[in-house]
């Protein structure tokens, strides 16, 4: 009986052994799934760095892309037909306004100023002949001596002759302006840029066929500067303002121009405001033609922000900025970009500076959706 009873017991105690141990299998998998499941939720949250945007300088300069151009630039075309009898000036050459540069041989048209002349002599000996007839018609007619109409036909001639005088006189001139068209020279103080013809070249008035330029002028003691300016900052384009100008082939130099004048107009093909720079160039550093950055000294709004690039999230809708709100929800805002500077963008509406702003967003990320922030310094 007692052996038996012990047999029980010892049953009894490994029963609960092995239930002890099963029970604290169980609890011990239990736990162990509900670690899982928390670790996998949290994986399952996005963890995003985040940093506050930067505030924008309250003055800054924007560097454009500008053509130099000479201050007066201009073809110089024959107005007499005939040969280039010499040329004065090459190109390189500095001219002074009024300085005889090219003649040119043009005998037909020397020969109809010499048959103008006498026509015109011709008709004047007529004018006066009819001028002593008339005299004379008028005393005899006062003697009744002669018709009145004989006298009306006299003083008739002599105001068609009159008048014949009269157009001899401006054909005259007109051949007169002619030749001295045969003498060619410079209209400005300049440099010339280009010479087309040589001494024998056929030099076509534009008669019959196509004027030929003879040679380019430019006035280059003073420069224009073309440049276009973004409409965001065409307030800062106006006339007056100090623009500075730079060179690639003049590394470390600036030269300082002025806004002269501008479209005061956008452009609508290019949403750009055309302005021109002047720079004196009395010392012929600069060449018209080439190739010039425009620095141009902008007032910024200091509401302005400024986030990296890589914020930025590009959708359909807009440009968007992630935010996190409340500490963990995510709002995609949409927002207005301004000045672009290459590795950073400036933002001037959609945020403050206190957001806190996604660097680097998946683009799986919706508005409120739960992240885990990870803050990271401002850079």
């Amino acid at each position: 009986m007692f052996r038996s009873l012990k047999v029980v017991v010892i049953v009894l105690i490994a029963i609960l052994i092995a239930g002890g141990v099963v029970v604290r299998g169980i609890n011990a998998r239990i736990k162990a799934a509900a670690v899982v499941k928390q670790e996998t939720l949290e994986l399952a949250v996005p963890a995003v760095a985040v940093i506050h945007p930067e505030r924008g300088s309250p003055m800054e300069e924007i560097v454009l892309p500008g053509n130099i151009m000479a201050f007066i630039d201009s073809p110089i075309y024959a107005r007499t037909s005939g040969y280039l009898k010499k040329w004065y000036a090459d190109i390189g050459t500095h001219v002074k306004s009024g300085q005889l540069i090219a003649e040119i041989e043009a005998p037909e048209v020397d020969q109809q100023l010499d048959q103008a002349r006498a026509q015109l002599e011709t008709a004047r000996a007529n004018l006066k002949l009819d001028e002593i007839t008339l005299k004379r018609y008028q005393d005899l007619l006062k003697l009744e001596a002669i018709a009145r109409q004989d006298v009306d036909n006299a003083a008739g001639k002599f105001e068609a002759d009159k008048a014949t005088v009269a157009s001899n006189e401006a054909n005259v001139k007109r051949l007169e302006q002619l030749v001295a068209f045969e003498r060619v020279y410079a209209p400005f103080d300049g440099v010339i840029t280009a010479r087309n013809t040589d001494i024998g070249a056929l030099i076509n008035a534009g008669n019959g066929g196509a004027a030929q330029e003879l040679f380019h002028i430019s006035s280059t003691s003073k420069l224009r500067i073309f440049v276009s300016v973004p409409q965001i900052y065409a307030g800062d384009a106006s006339p007056g303002r100090v623009a500075e100008i730079t060179l690639s082939e003049k590394p470390g130099r600036r030269f300082t121009g002025r806004i002269a004048r501008n479209a005061d107009a956008i452009d609508p093909a290019t949403r750009t405001l055309p302005t021109e720079v002047d720079i004196d160039n009395s010392r012929g550093e600069l060449l018209p033609g080439a190739y010039a950055e425009v620095h141009l000294k902008i007032s910024s709004d200091a509401r302005n922000l400024i986030v990296p690039v890589e914020a930025l999230i590009f959708r359909a809708e807009n440009v968007q900025l992630a935010v996190v709100r409340g500490g963990d929800k995510v709002d995609l805002v949409h927002v207005t970009l301004g000045r672009d500077y290459g590795t950073k963008v400036e933002v001037t509406s959609g945020i403050t500076d206190q957001d806190w702003v996604v660097v680097n967003p998946p683009d799986s990320l919706r508005s409120g959706e739960t992240v885990r922030v990870e803050p990271q310094p401002r850079q």
